[in-house]
């Protein structure tokens, strides 16, 4: 537990202190939410690192950590060895990173409710968005798992996938800053709309949540993950 919990919780409280309380030195007069409202660039900051949270936990689980599970430990062949099915190993691996985002999530929001950025009757709905996005996320990582030859290949989907949206998700700096076609691009990927879920939340400002963005996390938890189990029963049935 302490090598699996310890360190992403760390990681996004150092992201907290150098981007919320470092560069948000410089900011005074608080930031646009995009939401009509001016807030403190901490606390826009600390909606962001909630996301990216999500994010990581499960995307990380299933790919490095199923790929081990799968290659190199064997464990997916001694659990299929029982009267386990392969859909029961795949719906674990599921389960779990979306559990895990869940309670990574949760951890950093008692954190950043300790420094007074999110209201306290708040953190009980953050591990319901968690493990709903955590479903989207661990489908996106299976789906790569599913797709890589070899363990090097995840390098492409990190570079290539989730640092782009970690920067440009209206993460660090308003959505609307980017340009129009960026935008356009922006709202195509699901950290965004975890974002502009997560953001109304940590401001206390329930009524904001677009349910254009609710629908796409729903669809996303439930379509990804079903394409990430047809694709890797494909790739081990061959």
């Amino acid at each position: 537990w302490k090598t699996n919990f310890l360190p992403p919780l760390l990681e996004p409280l150092l992201y907290l202190l150098s981007f919320g309380y470092g560069i948000g030195m410089f900011i005074t007069d608080g930031v646009q939410d995009g939401f009509g409202n001016k807030v403190p660039y901490q606390q826009f900051v600390a909606a962001a690192i909630l996301c990216i949270t999500m994010m990581q936990a499960a995307f990380f689980e299933t790919t490095y950590n199923s790929f081990v599970r799968m290659w190199f430990q064997k464990t997916w062949e001694a659990v299929t060895a029982t009267p386990l099915t392969l859909d029961d190993v795949l719906a674990g691996e599921l389960a779990w990173a979306a559990c895990k985002s869940s309670i990574n999530a949760t951890l950093m929001s008692l954190v950043v409710a300790c420094f007074g950025l999110i209201p306290w009757y708040i953190i009980p709905l953050v591990p319901v968005v968690a493990f709903v996005a955590g479903l989207l996320f661990a489908g996106l990582g299976l789906i790569v798992s599913a797709r890589v030859k070899g363990i090097d290949g995840f390098s492409f989907a990190i570079y290539l996938f989730i640092t782009p949206m970690m920067l440009f998700s209206g993460t660090f700096f308003p959505l609307h800053n980017l340009p129009p076609v960026a935008q356009g691009v922006a709202l195509a990927l699901p950290l965004t709309h975890t974002v502009l879920i997560v953001r109304p939340l940590v401001e206390g400002h329930l009524g904001d949540i677009p349910w254009t963005s609710l629908v796409y996390l729903a669809a996303g938890a439930l379509l990804t993950p079903m394409l990430a189990v047809r694709l890797m029963k494909r790739k081990l049935t061959v």
